[in-house]
């Protein structure tokens, strides 16, 4: 699975699975561009991939911007000439209180007899939470696609690899509505421009992750408590969370000319369904 001289574009490359790719990719030989919004993690991620040994480009950019995103690719091509590969990884994510509310209460209520009843968790959420995740988890991953593909048809190559979720394909995200439609919706994304493009011979998949080994992740199982964190565990047959490493090694296979696998969406999860 080797990347050599291919350019790679990563998006939400800063911290966590977007910087686990990145290295994964620049390990293999690849040149790239990594993306964030916060410039001080992005400098760190940067310097991490110049230790390995690969060019790399960090530019800041909010993948919500159309505009931002033009510019980000055309400072790609400029520096590299063109892009091979793009992972769409950025992504808003449920990490504030009230989310880690839900999602505690939803799995208390998945896990323990109770009696059933609504959690009133799409009745409460106001316009603005909604929109704030179409904004970055799909509008950007529009926008990063069409960009990617203006260089990937004339040269008839290039991989995509969107970073959906279990959020979009089953419901034991019940907690985050507003969450599992976006990544539900880069599924179906995914589905139809890999169908529209692979005649060009542009392969487009999706990972659906269903729990990763973060910094992030493991703050929210610490703050959880053990009787809470055993009844999420008790939701994975595997009884723990995918590292980086595993989720990495599959969007490297899947950037690579090593496959056959068109418009799939492949879900490492640990058994949770």
């Amino acid at each position: 699975m080797k990347l050599d001289n291919k350019v790679a574009v990563v998006t939400g490359a800063g911290v966590g699975l977007g910087k686990a790719i990145a290295c994964a990719y620049a390990r293999a030989g690849a040149r790239l561009v990594i993306c964030d919004i916060n410039e001080q993690s992005l400098a760190a991620a940067a310097s991490e991939i110049a230790a390995i040994g690969a060019e790399c480009l960090p530019v800041k950019c909010d993948v919500s911007s159309s505009a931002g995103v033009s510019a980000m690719f055309e400072q790609a091509c400029a520096r590299f000439g063109t892009v091979h590969v793009l992972v769409n990884n950025a992504a808003v994510v449920p990490s504030r209180p009230e989310d880690d509310a839900r999602r505690n209460e939803h799995y208390a209520y998945l896990t323990t007899p109770q009696p059933r009843r609504s959690l009133g968790f799409t009745s409460a959420m106001t316009d603005a939470e909604w929109l704030r995740f179409w904004d970055v988890n799909v509008h950007g991953v529009f926008y990063c696609t069409r960009e990617a593909l203006r260089r990937m048809e004339p040269q008839r190559d290039g991989k995509i690899i969107n970073i959906s979720s279990t959020a979009g394909l089953c419901n034991l995200s019940a907690h985050s509505p507003h969450y599992s439609a976006t990544k539900g919706a880069v599924v179906a994304f995914t589905r139809s421009v890999a169908a529209e493009v692979a005649g060009a011979n542009i392969f487009v998949n999706a990972i659906a992750p269903g729990g990763v080994q973060t910094e992030a992740m493991n703050a929210y199982l610490d703050k959880m408590g053990d009787s809470a964190r055993n009844q999420l565990f008790q939701l994975i047959p595997l009884g723990r969370m995918g590292t980086l490493d595993e989720y990495a090694s599959l969007a490297l296979y899947l950037g690579s000319d090593n496959h056959y696998l068109v418009g799939q969406t492949i879900s490492p999860n640990g058994g949770m369904f």
